[in-house]
């Protein structure tokens, strides 16, 4: 169920999603192409998930110093990212495999990362895919007033300094899901009756929460100590982890959607859009590097954005593929198709929209 004060425009005089769509599907049928991943996402996942739990293991049986404790700790972190982009972006978006099973199961491993399913399927799928970048209902351009992510938002006085003290903020992303995040949203989605696919019992989700948080803690706080790491030292690489995923993940996501480039829209006083939905999407997503092989091996494709938004059903191993068809039909529609050259120059773009959103309200 998703929020009934919106309503995306149902005129596309030039139907543009439709011949989009049509040669996208052609594609994928004349190449005999599924639209899931395959081998290649297959080995990736061996990758992303030995980067992340290897040195879990390294740190729990072998006597290493502190230094290498620390790099372990970052590895960890690294790995953590790569698993959330790569392995449960595609599995909670149905992508990773044709078998439901799989995709649950992939999707399930959100668990070890310190997320929650239902949550983020609710957060992610429905109210950031469906709302993208309109202030009050997406809620990954909410940061709870710290930082001001929209023209729309209130202004405060700290937020001059917001391009600032963000980058150290972007850090405290995974580390807060693990602890507060997960539990304020079970609480307003429950209430609120959002979903994606079925609504869960209000028992289920909050025993599934309880059980899984409990699990989680044991395996990142618990079992270390128990084995004889002192706690102290347990809790600075479980932060550690957590600040160097929450940075990666963090800027990752603001590149696509936190730039310049992007609009802001908002609807009209009747709660109606200007744009059809696929068509807001060009208006308010980018790319970033996507000629940067590594990046978009690591990112899980969100360096391809806008391919991910306007076809979240494809996995993200087929962007490179489809991002020229995407490209060239929203340029024969005379359609934007925002897109950085390099990570820097979206990086240099995001720092300059958040200064700008800081300065004085009507600058902004």
């Amino acid at each position: 169920m998703t929020n009934p004060t919106i309503k995306f425009s149902r005129k596309d005089p030039q139907k543009f999603f439709k011949t989009l769509n049509k040669r996208v599907n052609n594609y994928f049928n004349e190449n005999g192409v599924k639209k899931t991943g395959n081998w290649k996402l297959h080995i990736k996942t061996i990758f992303m998930f030995s980067l992340f739990l290897t040195p879990y293991f390294l740190i729990l049986f072998l006597d290493v110093s502190g230094w290498w404790k620390l790099l372990f700790t970052m590895l960890m972190g690294v790995g953590m990212a790569g698993v959330g982009m790569n392995v449960m972006h595609d599995g909670n978006h149905g992508t990773y495999s044709k078998k439901k099973w799989v995709n649950k199961f992939m999707g399930s491993s959100i668990y070890i990362l310190a997320g929650n399913v239902y949550n983020w399927q609710v957060q992610h799928n429905v109210l950031h895919h469906t709302y993208t970048n309109i202030h009050g209902h997406d809620e990954d351009i909410d940061a709870g007033g710290i930082i001001r992510f929209s023209k729309h938002a209130k202004w405060k006085r700290f937020h001059k300094f917001q391009h600032i003290y963000s980058v150290f903020l972007y850090g405290l992303l995974t580390f807060n899901w693990s602890l507060t995040s997960d539990f304020k949203q079970t609480r307003s989605y429950l209430k609120r009756q959002l979903s994606y696919g079925k609504m869960p019992s209000k028992w289920k989700q909050w025993s599934l929460l309880a059980v899984t948080k409990a699990l989680y803690l044991s395996i990142w706080i618990i079992i270390p100590i128990l084995i004889g790491i002192v706690w102290w030292k347990v809790l600075l690489g479980f932060f550690i982890m957590h600040y160097t995923a929450g940075l990666i993940l963090s800027i990752i996501f603001q590149l696509a959607h936190m730039v310049e480039e992007n609009d802001m829209p908002m609807p009209n006083e009747v709660g109606e859009m200007k744009n059809t939905w696929a068509i807001h999407q060009l208006f308010t997503t980018a790319n970033f590097a996507t000629s940067n092989k590594l990046m978009s091996w690591f990112s899980g494709g969100l360096n391809h954005q806008v391919e991910h938004h306007i076809f979240p059903n494809i996995s993200h191993i087929h962007y490179g593929k489809i991002s020229k068809i995407v490209k060239e039909t929203a340029k024969e529609f005379d359609l934007p198709y925002n897109e950085y050259e390099s990570t820097r120059e979206a990086i240099k773009s995001h720092f300059r929209h958040l200064r700008m959103l800081g300065s004085e309200p009507q600058l902004s």
